[in-house]
């Protein structure tokens, strides 16, 4: 594709679309926590096995979804992803046990890799010219983050009307809509004659062969860990620790009033700060090098983390933590597809992403189930905020050593 061709096509304007609501949804899921839990009397650390195994699921799923997408096409891919995460949610609707929950969030796992960053990314990467794909990865990372944004206040909402079951139907009907759009995203396959002379098994040896896709695939173990683990437990953890909202003060003016309330407006803010930190993400990861990148974004994260637990919780220092961590939030995601793009090339840069994104949920299963598991042990989850620091430093440092260089011929 042309240098000069435009930035917003078809192609990553429907791709955003459809990243929007998968990740709305996907987002909302620790606003139901707490109903679930009270209504059958589950453990925290229950109702949290049930969003690991969806994490992991999605790890396991995003690899598969994106071989599937290069060998029977990418809209064809994200039908199944869709229809698998109605299913999901249907059948999590009539889970009345922690064992048929678990099991249901397995095909919820499933839709959301289809619908999700591997797939969709995979699809704005081909469609994207050199000079605009950073930027277009970071945009199509940014409508991930504006579901965010969206996702667990609309939850909240939901919720004062219907029970937790129905908004579970209403999540699926709004991801099967989101399908209306497919017959306009239609992507070239923009890959080099070397590359498509090469198989994906040569792809994948000469990547497993290569010691910086470990690296990448080891850094991106953090970003899953920190990320799930906040978006599962933040609410409820801001719901129980924080304390009251100041009558008459900014937030409870905004009609913040109560720290459930707070809970839902701060994965908000970590969406809405995340739109800029990923854009401008994108911006310099088309200028500068991309692992330097990443290694400051992992720094950020890791002081911004230990800080937030040293301190004592307030409503502000819940706000300022969530502009802070949402600054910095996504923005791994289009250095590191652009970077595994840059060096292995786009043929297959929806199974390599995967593949490195397992590593991600691995991250996301931990940070999700050993949440609600020492917070049944401990009654607190300081010790799971200090094993997200330390993560997040290891992965600042895995970054550095890798060679920014081009394998594959282009």
């Amino acid at each position: 594709m042309d240098s000069r061709a435009p930035l917003m096509t078809p192609v990553l304007i429907v791709g955003c679309l459809i990243i929007l609501i998968s990740f709305a949804i996907r987002a909302s899921f620790g606003v139901f926590q707490i109903p679930i839990a009270e209504e059958f009397g589950w453990a925290r650390s229950e109702f949290s096995m049930a969003i690991a195994i969806q994490n992991l699921f999605w790890g396991i799923g995003q690899p598969l979804f994106g071989a599937i997408a290069e060998k029977i096409g990418d809209r064809r891919a994200i039908v199944i992803g869709a229809l698998t995460y109605a299913a999901g949610l249907v059948l999590s609707s009539h889970a009345v046990t922690p064992t048929a929950h678990q099991l249901y969030e397995i095909l919820v796992g499933f839709g959301i890799a289809g619908t999700g960053f591997g797939v969709i990314l995979a699809v704005v990467g081909r469609a994207s010219s050199d000079a605009n794909r950073s930027m277009s990865l970071a945009i199509a990372t940014a409508a991930g983050s504006a579901g965010q944004v969206i996702g667990a206040p609309m939850a909240e909402w939901l919720l004062t009307w219907f029970s937790w079951q129905t908004v579970f139907v209403i999540f699926a009907a709004m991801i099967l809509a989101a399908l209306l759009a497919l017959p306009f995203m239609r992507a070239p396959a923009a890959a080099s004659r070397a590359e498509l002379a090469e198989s994906m098994g040569q792809i994948l040896m000469k990547a497993f062969r290569d010691p910086s896709y470990t690296l990448i695939f080891l850094g991106f173990f953090s970003c899953g860990y920190q990320l799930s683990f906040i978006t599962a437990h933040f609410p409820a953890f801001v719901t129980e620790m924080c304390g009251p909202i100041a009558s008459g003060g900014l937030l409870h003016d905004l009609g913040i009033t109560t720290t459930s309330r707070l809970g839902a407006m701060a994965i908000a803010l970590i969406g809405l700060a995340n739109i800029g930190g990923t854009l401008i993400a994108g911006w310099l990861g088309n200028r500068y090098s991309k692992k330097y990148l990443l290694a400051a974004i992992y720094t950020g994260r890791t002081l911004v983390s230990a800080a937030f637990i040293l301190v004592p919780m307030t409503p502000a220092t819940v706000v300022l933590f969530s502009v802070a961590m949402g600054s910095l939030w996504l923005a791994t995601v289009p250095l590191t597809s652009g970077l595994i793009a840059h060096i292995y090339g786009l043929r297959y840069m929806g199974t390599l992403y995967g593949i490195v994104f397992f590593s991600h949920q691995l991250g996301s299963f931990l940070g999700v189930w050993l949440g609600g598991r020492m917070y049944d042990i401990y009654g607190s989850y300081t010790a799971v905020w200090w094993v997200g620091v330390g993560v997040g430093a290891f992965s600042a440092i895995v970054h550095l050593p890798v060679r920014e260089r081009r394998l594959v011929p282009a």
